[in-house]
């Protein structure tokens, strides 16, 4: 279960005070002092008294003209950093392409208490995946990648082979995968596996082939698979294995584990040149 981290606010806005400052009070001369004495004084006290007055009327003026220009401004508004246009509809390319051009015909596989992933392989609602995924089910439920819930049944599978074949009850024109060549593969050639591993439906991985004869265990006996290093966890297993056009060359099925279990980078996908023959036998029969 995933815990929810505490949110911290901010706390209330915090900074220095502001305090007015009193204005010392103009003090005025005297009139005895203006009238009286000598006019060299008393023009002088004039001045004086002419400058002050002066210097508090611009004083004066300039605080209130301030003070409107501080009341009635806005502040300014938050310079925008620059971002890059927005890509042109269509423009998507490489392996996001790619992605976006299989994760329609992936489904995910709910099987009693367990589950996994397939694909759809014909617009008749025909599902490949793994046997290990539906063994002791004949009746499952899979969710499309728009997020409906279907009911398909199991039309077969081959244990041996660790493959099987579902059937969506009722329905038609699901978006089927393209099947490709496992033959024409190559070391190094990028890949990408696609299901829901730990149950986390439209999960995408990239790699490369990192062998595309390894002999394991797969079902019942010894076979020779795909392996990669794109990443495949409990929950992949039925899920497609894409080259970069988004053909799908292989099945995933099975991991190499270390003693703490999990993905490690190293992963073996069914060929689909295997694969394919034994679900149109499934299919046909």
């Amino acid at each position: 279960m995933v815990r929810e981290a505490a949110v911290n606010g901010l706390g209330r806005p915090s900074g220095p005070d502001f305090r007015t400052v009193p204005v010392a009070p103009i003090e005025t001369v005297p009139r005895s002092v203006v009238t009286g004495g000598s006019p060299a004084r008393a023009r002088g006290s004039r001045v004086l008294l002419t400058a002050v007055l002066v210097a508090a009327l611009t004083g004066g003026a300039a605080g209130l003209a301030g003070a409107a220009i501080f009341e009635g401004s806005e502040p300014a508004p938050a310079t925008a950093l620059p971002r890059a246009a927005p890509l042109p509809a269509g423009s998507v390319t490489g392996l996001s392409a790619t992605a976006a051009r299989v994760l329609p015909s992936v489904v995910s596989i709910e099987a009693g208490r367990g589950g996994g992933s397939g694909f759809v392989v014909d617009t008749r609602g025909h599902i490949v995946t793994n046997a290990h995924v539906i063994r002791g089910e004949s009746q499952v439920t899979v969710v499309l990648n728009d997020g409906r819930r279907l009911s398909a049944r199991v039309l077969g599978a081959d244990f041996d082979e660790d493959l099987a074949v579902l059937e969506v009850d009722g329905a038609a024109n699901l978006p089927a995968a393209t099947l490709g060549r496992s033959g024409d593969l190559s070391v190094g050639d990028q890949v990408l596996a696609i299901g829901s591993p730990l149950g986390l439906s439209g999960t995408v991985t990239a790699g490369i082939v990192s062998a595309v004869d390894r002999e394991v265990r797969l079902g019942g006996s010894t076979r020779r698979a795909v392996q990669t290093d794109a990443s495949i966890n409990p929950g992949n297993s039925g899920g497609p294995l894409v080259n970069a056009r988004g053909e799908v060359v292989g099945v995933n099925t099975a991991i190499a584990a270390g003693r703490g279990g999990g993905n490690i980078g190293i992963g073996f996908a069914i060929p689909i040149d295997r694969a394919a023959p034994i679900a149109e036998r499934i299919i046909r029969n």
